[in-house]
């Protein structure tokens, strides 16, 4: 639908795009969604929970002496990358690969498609190609990931075709990438500015799957969701005729005092609050929710952990709040040696 709103409605780029999971037909869509699901559980998300403690470790190990980093380009970006290639079976060491065709792929959902198309399209080619061999592999193979349970599940005689499987992969790429390194960077940010929050998380890292609930709605990466009315809808006053777009505010509503008690406080440990709308709802809530909170517990465990005292030293531009937005660049101190 953002391709729509561009004015892009046919070619390579919008094929790509309309095959995958979030944008086919609702009957497409439920069907490729029940047979997903099963691999999509919490259960095998928990799974990647020690991957993640060590990939975030490791990388703050090579910045943890000097005592400043930039969270975007050092930890951030380069963070989910290594344990999506954990969760599809994929060699560690082709993780940079995937980093560089998750950076144009995500641009296809950005909001300037058109001067991008043919690095979006090499990239994507690059990438079916690489998932291609991967699937072979796994059909001849299967092992522990997420691929050779994508080969094995199966519903009453239906299972995933080829091409629906290369284009789950390129989907859970761009998605498992770009949302967490931006929300991880935001997480930082917004913590670093309530140092009281900061150091209360460094010391009950019980507190992580709460700060995690609690950042994603205070300060969210994606602002909106573009749908598209199904049929005329009454909102009060309004009429929304079928066929029209709609862009629901999802950080307003996490924001709204009807709803949380002191909406614009930030606190990690708010006891009961509503569900937080950053991960969509209803028949498009993110599949990969289970596995984006594990790893942005486990990141901002370690990170307030072994950054004490943390700051900003410099300004922290944001992205254009359409699409996936969050920090370009975060500059921050901390005291040396842990």
């Amino acid at each position: 639908m953002g391709l729509v709103v561009q004015g892009i409605t046919s070619g390579p780029v919008s094929d790509k795009v309309c095959q995958t999971i979030m944008c086919v037909d609702t009957a497409q869509h439920q069907r490729l969604r029940r047979l997903v699901s099963r691999a999509f559980t919490p259960r095998a998300a928990e799974r990647m929970r020690t991957a993640c403690a060590a990939v975030i470790t490791e990388l703050l190990d090579r910045h943890s002496a000097a005592g400043h980093c930039d969270m975007v380009r050092d930890i951030a970006r380069p963070y989910p990358v290594p344990i999506i290639c954990a969760l599809l079976g994929a060699p560690a060491e082709d993780w940079e690969l995937f980093s560089g065709l998750a950076d144009n792929i995500s641009k296809a959902f950005g909001d300037n498609v058109a001067a991008s198309e043919s690095a979006i399209l090499r990239a994507w080619g690059q990438l079916d190609t690489y998932v291609e061999d991967l699937i072979a592999r796994r059909r001849h193979a299967p092992g522990d990931d997420l691929i050779s349970e994508l080969v094995r599940i199966e519903d009453d005689g239906d299972r995933l075709s080829h091409d629906e499987l290369v284009n789950l992969v390129a989907i859970l790429l761009n998605a498992g990438t770009e949302t967490t390194r931006n929300q991880l960077a935001a997480a930082v940010q917004v913590l670093a500015d309530h140092p009281d929050q900061w150091a209360l998380l460094a010391e009950n890292p019980g507190l992580a799957p709460k700060a995690v609930e609690e950042v994603m709605r205070h300060f969210p990466i994606t602002f909106a969701g573009l749908r598209v009315a199904t049929t005329d809808v009454e909102l009060g006053l309004t009429l929304v005729p079928a066929g029209a777009y709609v862009l629901p505010n999802t950080a307003a509503a996490n924001r709204d005092p009807a709803v949380y008690v002191d909406p614009d406080r930030l606190d990690i440990a708010r006891e009961g609050p509503a569900p937080m709308l950053t991960f969509g709802g209803g028949a498009h809530y993110c599949l990969g929710a289970h596995l984006a909170r594990i790893e942005l517990a486990e990141a901002l465990k370690v990170i307030t952990r072994r950054m004490p005292n943390a700051r900003r030293t410099g300004p922290v531009p944001w992205k254009p709040i359409a699409g996936i937005s969050g920090p370009a660049s975060l500059p921050i101190a901390f005291d040396a040696g842990r």
